[in-house]
């Protein structure tokens, strides 16, 4: 019977198996690394904001609380973000004349709120609740970072499944005592939780990793 291929031809069909198999296994590669790429998770890119809010002259220069804009963080799911009433507690008096806060004193005048753009939203299928973590040890700058530095407020961390999961399994490392919460450049350790608080969040971490814990 003839031979229905050459040599040739033979050799180039197992070369173009073989790059095939390598064009799958890259691809599957370049999958992996581009999911947990900061920039596919927008970490250090900035959002456009009504007004340019700056949290390293608020939070770091004058020392403002951050629970002074967001004001329900300790009670509620939502942290709270500030309204024209709250900047013009301070900006009824400083830079009152200054273009760049003419959409707050608009704001303030008409009664309508500002829209601030959050950095740091969960798709809806993530259930996140500030008060339960900040009031059980979890830092601002924990999730955060450092924003009291910040010209530009911006993502510091994924806040991915994994990255959430990584603490959830062993929260108490990272955990603070209440007084530490939300003071900024803080360095935890563990040695500040009594052990059988530790202990306790190592129990309670079966319950934490669990999918209706953050799923509901």
């Amino acid at each position: 019977m003839a031979q229905l291929f050459t040599r040739t031809a033979s050799n180039a069909f197992r070369v173009l198996i073989v790059l095939a198999l390598f064009s799958v296994v890259g691809a599957g590669v370049l999958g992996y690394a581009w999911s947990r790429a900061d920039a596919t998770w927008n970490v250090g890119k900035p959002a456009d904001q009504p007004v340019p809010f700056r949290h390293d002259l608020h939070a770091g220069s004058l020392g403002i609380d951050c629970r002074y804009c967001h004001s329900t963080v300790e009670r509620a799911a939502d942290a709270g973000m500030p309204s024209a009433q709250t900047c013009m507690t301070c900006h009824s008096q400083v830079w009152v004349g200054a273009s760049v806060l003419e959409p707050v004193r608009s704001s303030f005048a008409l009664g309508q709120p500002l829209t601030w753009t959050s950095v740091h939203r969960l798709p809806d299928f993530a259930y996140f609740n500030h008060a339960a973590h900040v009031t059980n040890g979890v830092a601002c700058e924990t999730c955060h970072g450092r924003v009291d530095q910040m010209t530009k407020t911006v993502k510091t961390q994924t806040l991915s499944m994994g990255w959430c999961l990584d603490c959830h399994r062993d929260p108490a490392p990272h955990l603070r005592p209440r007084e530490a919460v939300f003071v900024m450049g803080y360095k935890p350790h563990g040695q500040d939780l009594p052990e059988d608080i530790q202990a306790f969040y190592r129990e309670a971490s079966r319950r934490l990793t669990s999918c209706n814990t953050c799923h509901r």
